[in-house]
Order: structure tokens, then sequence, then C-alpha cells
């Protein structure tokens, strides 16, 4: 499994660069355009796409509701899904990896990119870090304590929560943490009815959901949730600086040096689950409530922990302070409350209740008056 997560991080990337080239080389105005005059051109002579990938980009034999052949365009996607049997038969060490596994991480691209589209970051080459896991969409098994993933066969697992009768298997994650692996499945039953909201009233009771380091939420009927600040507290840091300073001392490539860099990673993954699980229970409490509405800060967070401009001097060209050394104590702060996290988990909880969730734009919310709108500027000299 670690094989296969380095195989699908090198075609995650290598296709990420594909599209990204096809698109620099391609940068003109209109779905088809001619290389060599830069202008608009007929499909029919021409089948070169700003969006397209390296690769067919003809369907070979489609046909419409009356019967005529048709050859529909492919997408960026469905053209790097065609190539992979020329993938496999490029490098056979591919063939080793189920087919759904390679194209659920096409797909992936795929999903980063219309998030991109929907005013999210552009998509980013994967490293070992931030790439750890991979998904099959057919052929899982599950028996008692074992289950059976394609390719790789039956494997002992923990069965923490058994598939209630008349559900069926639609996709299973494996994911690589610290201490071992992990799965999730994802499970369907037809019978069971979607989720829908309740019609609001004319008179709806609303609550507010405002998010702090002091205090994690203050809620506006007067009620505060704590922040027990994980990774921030004087126990949490004392312990990180020790372990770190314990990597760093030993020789590098050493086994000593790995075994000390695993007890730094399980130390974050303890904090990661109890954040998780904080922030679960933190979620529920809020949703739990008597109210049809909850209204949230639609907070830029990773514009908020941007790095302060560069100050020089105009004389000299000297650096000047800026403030950077104290906002990294705050961007810590802010990093280990887990405001993104803990947002989505209340629009989650919410929808399976049925209730409403809103974002507030958080300009001015703390100076503005709730009785008569009017807004405070406090100048400080």
């Amino acid at each position: 499994m670690s094989a296969w997560i380095d195989m699908l991080r090198s075609q995650y990337n290598w296709c990420l660069n594909d599209r990204i080239c096809q698109y620099s080389q391609q940068f003109i105005q209109g779905n088809y355009c001619d290389i060599r005059t830069k202008g608009e051109a007929s499909p029919l002579t021409c089948f070169v796409s700003k969006s397209g990938a390296t690769g067919n980009p003809w369907k070979d034999s489609k046909s419409d509701k009356e019967g005529k052949a048709r050859n529909p365009r492919r997408s960026a996607g469905d053209i790097q899904i065609t190539a992979l049997p020329e993938l496999k038969m490029a490098r056979p060490w591919y063939s080793g990896i189920d087919s759904t596994v390679l194209q659920q991480n096409v797909k992936r691209l795929d999903i980063a990119y219309k998030n991109f589209f929907e005013g999210r970051g552009f998509p980013k080459f994967k490293n070992r870090s931030n790439f750890t896991s991979f998904t099959f969409v057919m052929g899982v098994k599950i028996k008692g304590n074992k289950i059976y993933l394609p390719k790789l066969g039956w494997m002992r697992f923990y069965n923490s929560r058994s598939i209630p009768d008349g559900f069926t298997i639609k996709a299973c994650a494996v994911r690589k943490r610290q201490n071992g692996w992990y799965v999730s499945i994802r499970i369907e039953d037809k019978s069971v009815p979607e989720y829908s909201a309740t019609p609001v009233g004319d008179n709806p009771k609303v609550i507010g959901c405002d998010l702090g380091i002091t205090k994690l939420v203050h809620l506006s009927d007067g009620y505060q949730i704590k922040n027990p600040k994980f990774s921030t507290n004087k126990k949490a840091k004392r312990t990180l600086k020790i372990r770190q300073r314990r990597v760093s001392r030993k020789i590098k490539g050493s086994k000593n040096r790995k075994k000390a860099a695993i007890k730094v990673g399980n130390f974050h993954q303890k904090i990661s689950d109890k954040r998780q699980a904080y922030q679960w229970k933190t979620a529920n409490l809020i949703v739990s409530r008597n109210v049809d509405v909850i209204a949230t800060e639609d907070l830029n967070i990773s514009g908020m922990m941007r790095r302060c401009k560069v100050k020089s001097d105009e004389k000299t060209g000297r650096f000047l302070k800026n403030g950077q050394s104290r906002k990294k104590g705050l961007n810590r702060a802010m990093s280990d409350a887990g405001w993104g996290d803990l947002g989505l988990k209340i629009e989650y909880l919410a929808a399976k209740q049925g209730k409403i969730v809103i974002k507030v734009n958080p300009k001015h919310s703390s100076q503005e008056c709730r009785n008569c709108s009017h807004t405070i500027f406090l100048k400080i000299r």
C-alpha cells in the first residue's frame, strides 16, 4: 500500500503538470484555436482545447437518440482516464494497482480543478506529507473482522462499527497515518429518505456563533464554549519542543532518527484526534439547540493567517519590524482552533437535523449596533 501511494502521487503530479502545460501552450480565447494564427478555428479542423490534456480528445463511437453517429469531445479528466491502459503498457508496475483506484486518482484532480473554478485555491503538486490515501469504488467485501480490497486481498481490521442490514458498500478510502492504516467505508441504502431542510416560518429562531481564541465559540444567547488549546498550551509546546530536539540531534538517515521522528508524528496525531473529537462535541452542542437557523462567520482564514507586509527604510533600504514575530503566535492559535473544520461539522450535523446554516459577512460585526445599525469606529493613536 505504501508503494501504491508513491505511484499514485507520481501519477497525480504528472496529470497536473500535463494539464498545466496544455493550458500554457493553448491559452487563447475561445474553446478551439489554431496554434499558428492564434485565432478561433472550427473543431472540424482543429481539436486543440485550452482545458484539454495529452491524448485522444474524441470518443470513438457514440450515437444520439435518433441513432446517428456522433463523436462528442472528451473532458480533460476523460482523456487522462482513457490513457490509463497506455500507462500500464509503458510502465508495467502500474498494472499491480486496481483500475478503479487509478481512475479515482484522476477524478481527484478533477475535483481540485472544480474547487478552483468555484473560487478556491489552484491545485498543487503533492508530496509525501499531503498525499496519503487512495479510494476503491468496486470489489470491496467485509466478513466479520476481515476486509477484502481488490489486488490487495483479505486482511484483518478493527471493525469499529458494523454495517447495518440492507446497506451496500459504495466506496472505500484507505488512508495512511502515523500509527498505521485506516479504512473508511461509504455505504448506501435507497430506502433511507434524504435529509431536507424544514421550512422556516415568519419568525424563525436564529442563533449566532462568534468564533474566537480565548473562547472557541460565543453564542448569541450568552453561552460560551471554552477553547482547550490542544497544541498551544504550555505542556504540549514543551513536549513538542523536546521531541523535535531529539530528532535534530540524531544522525541523518539513521534508524534512531526515524524512531524519534515517529514519536513526533504520533504526538501530532494525538493532538489531531483530540481536536477532532472536541469539534464534533462542540458542533453537536450547537446544532442540538432549539433553533431553526444557525448563523456563522464567513471568515477568510487563509487571509487572516497571511504574513505581514514587508517594511523597509526608504533611505537605507534596511528591513524594519513589521510585527510578524508577534503575529506568529496568533497564527498558531488560529490554526489550533480549527475554525474551518468546525464550520464544516456544524453544516453537516445541521443538514442531518433539517436546520439551515447561513454565513454572515464578519465585516464590522463587532462594531455595529444591533438596535440602530450604527457602526462605531475607534481611532487608535
